[in-house]
């Protein structure tokens, strides 16, 4: 936390005689620097932003956007350019849980699984651009896009695994992707909304702006995966990972690359202790599922180590 920001949140004078709801917790520079040495604990911030109404703004305003700036700086840096009073689209807290929870796999038209898999707190994420370049068609690589590492679920014995992931827009209004969608005049999906910020979606499958590049990205087949972009430019989606041939391991087709550079891809890496079980987030309940989802059993109570690495080009 640098000097600007100590000077911009300075507690205002508390009248006498009188409690002021500057005081106490409902100080922002007191709760700022509880935060900062807890180490923006996600659990903490959960429940603090769940007290009361007036701590609810004050996380929605200001906790969750230090947060998602501490946990990935340059990634935000990125997404908001470097301006220091810069929004995102559906707010803070749709980005926080973006970065920390996946949001499970349900049936759709172009995608269907055997049974609806619900949403669980992450252990690990990694965040790359590079990877969000492959989800683009090349008369929208000027966009910039941020899209997870696939979250891996076991599908059974002998079937494919599933893989879960999402992502975030810069500047999604002003992109050449939403241009195209609304130029081909794509329509919103009906039943579908998005699971971090509640608008409506885009199904990407249906405005055919699925290149090539994001089968090979992801390690599926084409026809394997579907998805989303809401109006706030957050993506999520779902595919069927297959385990690689020998050839796809000495480098397969290259004409599937469709003109890709590959990149040296520099890592950050977060850490958050808290503890498991029931999560608060926001209005909702977040609860931890990752090690039973990967048949390693329940979770156990008590403390773990949350890793969030955010790829950056």
């Amino acid at each position: 936390m640098n000097a600007n920001t100590n000077r911009r949140f300075k507690p205002s004078p508390s009248p006498q005689g009188s409690e002021s709801d500057d005081s106490g917790i409902f100080n922002e520079r007191i709760l700022l620097l509880v935060f900062r040495t807890i180490k923006w604990d996600l659990r903490t911030l959960c429940i603090t932003a769940s007290l009361n109404r007036k701590l609810r703004a004050i996380a929605e305003r200001l906790l969750w956007r230090e947060l998602c700036f501490n946990r990935a700086p340059r990634m935000l840096a990125a997404l908001t350019t470097g301006a220091p009073n810069a929004r995102v689209g559906g707010g803070w807290n749709a980005l926080a849980k973006l970065m920390f929870f996946c949001c499970g796999c349900q049936s759709s038209r172009h995608f269907k699984v055997a049974q609806p898999l619900p949403g669980h707190f992450v252990h690990e994420s990694r965040f790359s651009k590079t990877s969000g370049q492959s989800f683009l068609t090349k008369k929208c690589r000027g966009d910039l896009l941020y899209v997870s590492d696939p979250c891996e679920h076991s599908n059974g014995r002998d079937e494919d695994n599933l893989g879960i992931y999402r992502g975030i827009f810069r500047g999604f209004m002003r992109s050449k992707t939403r241009a195209f969608l609304i130029k081909r005049e794509v329509r919103l999906e009906e039943t579908t909304r998005c699971p971090y910020c509640g608008a409506r979606v885009w199904s990407m499958t249906t405005a055919r702006l699925v290149p090539k590049s994001v089968a090979r990205r992801l390690g599926t087949h084409d026809g394997g995966l579907e998805y989303f972009v809401c109006v706030n430019g957050h993506l999520h989606g779902s595919c069927w990972l297959v385990p690689l041939s020998s050839e796809e391991d000495d480098g397969g087709n290259s004409k599937d690359v469709d003109d890709e550079e590959e990149e040296e891809e520099e890592e950050e890496e977060v850490e958050c202790y808290g503890e498991v079980g029931e999560m608060g987030f926001d209005d909702r309940t977040v609860t931890d599922e990752s090690r039973s989802s990967r048949g390693g059993g329940p979770v156990p109570t008590g403390q773990i180590r949350t890793k969030l690495k955010v790829g950056m080009e």
